[in-house]
């Protein structure tokens, strides 16, 4: 179900993620990410999660990175399937999220960068509460180039 998500995908996220492998489409490889991921959450320091209807993933959410002690910290990705943008389908469920990152994961921070071009990106952010706090030059390699990339964060607790 994953692998045929990215694959209805594929050009559709291209020009927001980093160079991806052909094995990367295929069942085999999203089964082990999976296993990875799982593994992961166990030890809380992700938390990978779909949105889905009738067995069609329509987006991918992820908190990663999740630092515990003082930093209380989470990184946050996602993206939404090509067939339903514009559709808020993003902000519900990254303010679904933040809620229970706040509340049940006892977080007290979320990160998350875009493209500085990714306008669509970042009015989710904003709408969900997130507020810019920089810009970092060179950021990430997506799309094969090193880009640069506003970041966006959100305090919990106040």
């Amino acid at each position: 179900m994953l692998a045929a998500a990215y694959e209805r995908n594929r050009a559709h996220l291209t020009p927001w993620e980093p160079v991806r492998p052909e094995e990367f489409f295929t069942e085999q490889f999203q089964r082990e990410d999976i296993e990875h991921r799982l593994v992961a959450t166990q030890s809380a320091e992700s938390y990978p999660l779909a949105l889905v209807r009738n067995n069609e993933i329509l987006g991918r959410f992820n908190l990663a990175g999740i630092t515990r002690g003082p930093f209380q910290s989470a990184g946050l990705g996602y993206w939404v399937d090509r067939n339903h943008l514009g559709r808020g389908l993003a902000s519900a469920t990254v303010r679904a999220i933040v809620e229970e990152a706040g509340e049940q994961l006892g977080l007290h921070r979320i990160e998350e960068s875009t493209l500085v071009h990714n306008i669509a990106s970042q009015k989710v952010l904003l709408k969900s509460g997130f507020q810019q706090i920089g810009m970092a030059p060179q950021y990430l390699k997506i799309a094969g180039h090193w880009q640069d990339h506003n970041l966006y964060q959100i305090i919990l607790h106040e």
